[in-house]
């Protein structure tokens, strides 16, 4: 019996009118075969804990089971701030609908599917090393509890494909809630199909955001939900460190998830104005600038959404987006700090912090993880990542004497050990440091997987210790803190 007998799948993405999108069958790549598999969430969904031949086959485009009906969807969006009528999946087709055990609907979704009429210039396909790169950051940042797609695994083959020289082509099986982005709204408000946009925003309210239906306004009310699950991922990447190098408004989920990994980047060394992304040339997209772009781009798809709300609620909830998304990064500070109450002089501890870390080129994500750790070990442990060890000294008794003034719940002074625990929990001990895809990638590239499925395991669990993994937490050597990556990356 075929899985697909067995799994339910459903297409109401293709049952949208036709100007949604266009039909478009994968095209098969040479001599496929599966490199990854992500066994744990593949069962969530009642498929096999390893990839069989059925799979291969449906998966790589040999042969589309009748219950798929692949298409690629059409969009727009502002690219570095310039406006692009002329986009769409122009890599990615959406096979079908998938529902989980628990009733969850779910896109499956290829990339690197090869030609579609949205391809413009480019031939559909994906290299190895970008695959490779997609599947281990979209792990990474659900091991962290950041909102992402996921993928279900991903196959190499004999097609090659040509970038900066010939390479491997290579397909990604994702998953995602949805693969709307904010420039499906563009598309359809500056082509003037005003009742295909009520339309969409109606089928993202029926399908993402139901409990929008029992609003006064549904539409004002929905907007307001975009801009606070927007403020809450971006909040959540300045406290881990990410950047995701390429926010146009088409790589914006409506989902307020992390989307289209391309040349992302987590900090080595703190440096607020980083630029992972070698393509963005007056860093538009720096790590201090996500904030102000996340606010730019929801006001683009405020203005999109100009013919539906009105304009006072469009602006109220485009008001509250700064106060949002400061609110969820200083939560999220105070749980990294070990800090349960908010106190006045926190935001100035923050501040000193950052002001810190980037004057001396110190590395966050160990600098927060060693001070997760005072209850085993020195202060001169966290003192000593600092160059200026005056300067780290000042802050670190800055900072205990502010961790004197939480109690827990019984009025008692929370201890170092409490404290620590808690925060072990909030600072990974290990992130997907570019030079470790690097690494993966090269040996993938001859052959050799075991590096890749080692660096996935250890990212699905970035908070344990994983003494025998110890090596995946050390800082970067300088080769590492200087690769070029690109939007083909």
């Amino acid at each position: 019996m075929s899985i697909w007998q067995t799994t339910t799948l459903t297409n109401r993405y293709h049952a949208l009118p036709k100007v949604f999108y266009r039909e478009v069958m994968p095209q098969p790549l040479d001599n496929p075969k599966w490199i990854a598999w992500n066994a744990e969430f593949a069962t969530q969904f009642g498929l096999p804990d390893q990839p069989d031949q059925e799979l291969l086959v449906c998966f790589s485009g040999l042969q589309m089971p009748e219950s798929f009906k692949p298409l690629a969807m059409k969009y727009a969006g502002h690219q570095f701030g310039v406006y692009n009528p002329d986009l769409g999946d122009g890599r990615g087709v959406l096979l079908a609908e998938i529902t989980s055990l628990s009733g969850e609907v779910f896109d499956l979704h290829l990339k690197g599917a090869g030609l579609t009429p949205y391809s413009r210039m480019g031939d559909g396909r994906a290299v190895l090393r970008s695959t490779i790169r997609e599947y281990l950051c979209s792990e990474a940042m659900a091991g962290l509890g950041i909102a992402t797609t996921r993928a279900l695994g991903m196959m190499v083959s004999d097609t090659l494909v040509y970038r900066e020289q010939a390479e491997k082509g290579a397909l990604l099986v994702r998953i995602s809630q949805s693969h709307v982005r904010f420039g499906h709204f563009e598309h359809f408000f500056y082509t003037n199909q005003i009742n295909e946009l009520r339309l969409l925003v109606d089928k993202v309210i029926e399908w993402h955001y139901p409990q929008c239906l029992q609003a006064d306004n549904p539409y004002a009310d929905w907007f307001a939900q975009v801009v606070e699950r927007t403020a809450k991922m971006i909040a959540q990447w300045q406290a881990v460190g990410f950047a995701h190098g390429v926010m146009n408004t088409d790589n914006m989920s409506i989902l307020g998830q992390t989307f289209d990994y391309g040349p992302f980047g987590f900090l080595d060394d703190y440096d607020p104005s980083f630029i992972c992304n070698h393509s963005d040339y007056q860093g538009r997209y720096a790590f201090n600038q996500q904030p102000r772009i996340g606010l730019w781009n929801l006001s683009a798809l405020a203005h999109a959404l100009s013919p539906l709300i009105d304009r006072g609620d469009l602006e109220q909830a485009l008001s509250r987006y700064e106060s949002l998304l400061n609110q969820y990064f200083s939560e999220l500070m105070r749980q990294k700090l070990g800090l349960l109450t908010q106190q006045p002089g926190d935001s100035e501890l923050f501040e000193q912090l950052f002001t810190l870390l980037a004057k001396h080129r110190v590395d966050y994500t160990r600098f927060m993880r060693q001070l997760s750790c005072l209850d085993h070990a020195d202060e001169q442990s966290v003192i000593d990542l600092v160059a200026d060890r005056d300067a780290g000294q000042r802050w670190l008794e800055h900072y205990l004497q502010r961790c004197q003034q939480e109690k827990d719940a019984q009025g008692h002074l929370v201890s170092v050990s409490q404290r620590c625990a808690t925060m072990r929990n909030h600072n990974p001990k290990y992130i997907l440091r570019n030079y470790l895809a690097q690494i993966a990638i090269e040996r993938a590239e001859q052959g050799d997987y075991r590096e890749l499925e080692r660096l996935t395991n250890v990212l699905r669990h970035p908070f344990s210790e994983q003494i025998e993994n110890e090596h995946y937490a050390q800082l970067p050597p300088d080769w590492g803190k200087t690769l070029s990556i690109s939007c083909s990356s």
